[in-house]
């Protein structure tokens, strides 16, 4: 499997969706399909790290697949609002190398 930038990410989401007459949710839609996704992910972080194992009866999911959703869905969030997830990182990381850049105890070496 080949490695593909945010920007191939965002292009592949987008024709994907392109292809339906519906397109894109609204934002608020958008926002709780993104809250839907991240309690999928909770629960199944809770399964595997937590104290609440699963029922024998709940099908299978991993912590990957409810990562894989959650990274689906904000990135159609990003696209439906024009807005470049590379673009978006590269500034949070900046604010990060800046405001919090002593933030944190470093490791030596």
């Amino acid at each position: 499997m080949t490695e593909k930038t945010m920007k191939q990410l965002q292009q592949e989401v987008d024709e994907y969706i392109s292809q339906f007459k519906e397109g894109y949710f609204s934002p608020l839609a958008m926002l709780a399909r993104l809250t839907e996704e991240l309690g999928e992910l909770a629960r199944e972080v809770n399964h595997y790290y937590g104290e609440k194992p699963k029922k024998k009866s709940e099908a299978e999911k991993t912590i990957e697949e409810e990562l894989g959703d959650l990274l689906f869905v904000l990135i159609c969030f990003a696209n439906s609002l024009h807005i470049d997830l590379q673009e978006a990182h590269d500034m949070v990381m900046e604010k990060f190398r800046t405001r919090d850049k002593n933030r944190w105890t470093r490791k030596e070496g």
